[in-house]
């Protein structure tokens, strides 16, 4: 039900704004746990991941602002391009470079520069407002509205909506993407520490992962339980020492090296037995590798950027290596995980 109203909000703005120069989204990609099976929460947050490419007239080029610890950032620079052959073949669009601004700003919309961008780069809270006003509008032309109520939820690098009809009640979260060249890595708006540029994309993983556990569904079978796996340590967490996403990158590895055939119901408790030993040596060793970034087993069907599979891994558990009392709150959890 997200995906597909997603895509047809999204398919109301390629009619009504086919003619504009905003970003153009394409068809959403569902991401994280409720899509990957193992949501361990009784009401879901769908997130879904819409890439945008850019609009006529314009070009997307992904510069590398910092390389953080556990991920990279980057920066979205907008370049206009010459349009003056699409001119000449009869196209309705006057060059951004090559005619009077004057001209410009009398018979045509302005560029994306001019709306979304901050100086020369694509701006994150701009583009999610931006979404948020088409939402509101958008929204009364879908049949669903007549049986749905929707409350929108601000949110600065998302766009978050509540959907409730009579006792049924969900939460979508769309984050926007800008691709990395044809691979299944992207640039993201998703929510980060305050503080944060509003200029600033967040390399994301999600949609490689998303896949990954597809590629493993494939292969594993139909009684598979390393969803319920991971569905059941989740569930347990405080998120005080460690996050779901740890946990989720150590079944991730494990998933990489038990076979699909060795997950099935009877194997449930030597798997979490499998899970806890890892989670254990990991804690012990204070280093969890990246499972998507340097990881040379990862499956070559899902595709990644040039030099992704030998880069040298992130380490997630790098800050309990730099503070005792986040590696004493990780013990703890750790504990408590083994007691229930």
């Amino acid at each position: 039900v997200a995906i597909d109203l997603v895509d047809k909000l999204i398919h109301i703005f390629r009619q009504g704004l086919s003619d504009s120069f905003y970003p153009v989204p394409q068809q959403a990609i569902g991401v994280g746990s409720a899509f990957e099976g193992w949501s361990p929460h009784a009401r879901d947050v769908y997130c879904v991941l819409v890439p945008l490419s850019s609009p006529r007239g314009h070009a997307f080029h992904l510069e590398l602002d910092t390389a953080g610890m556990l991920q990279r950032n980057f920066c979205v620079r907008v370049e206009l391009l010459c349009t003056c052959t699409r001119e000449q073949q009869g196209e309705d669009m006057l060059c951004f470079l090559h005619h009077p601004e004057e001209e410009l700003r009398r018979r045509q919309d302005p560029s994306l520069l001019h709306t979304l961008c901050t100086g020369s780069y694509l701006g994150v809270e701009k583009t999610v407002h931006w979404f948020y006003q088409f939402v509101r509008v958008a929204w009364l032309l879908l049949p669903d509205s007549r049986h749905w109520c929707l409350i929108l939820q601000p949110s600065s690098r998302s766009c978050k909506f509540q959907l409730s009809k009579d006792d049924e009640s969900f939460t979508i979260e769309i984050v926007f993407g800008v691709q990395q060249g044809d691979s299944d890595i992207f640039v993201g708006s998703q929510p980060a520490e305050t503080g944060i540029p509003s200029t600033t994309w967040l390399e994301t993983c999600a949609v490689a992962e998303a896949k990954f556990f597809r590629h493993i569904s494939r292969q594993a079978p139909q009684d598979s339980w390393h969803c319920k796996c991971l569905q059941l340590l989740t569930r347990f967490l405080t998120g005080v020492g460690f996050s779901s996403y740890a946990l989720k990158t150590v079944v991730m590895h494990l998933l990489n090296t038990i076979p699909p055939t060795q997950w099935r119901r009877e194997d449930f408790r030597q798997r979490l037995v499998d899970i806890l030993k890892y989670l254990h040596c990991s804690l012990e060793t204070k280093q969890l590798h990246h499972f998507v970034l340097g990881n040379a087993n990862f499956p070559m069907e899902i595709s990644l950027p040039s030099g992704f599979r030998v880069a040298a891994p992130p380490n997630l558990f790098e800050h309990l290596a730099s503070s005792l009392d986040d590696h004493a709150k990780a013990v703890q959890e750790y504990i408590q995980l083994l007691h229930w």
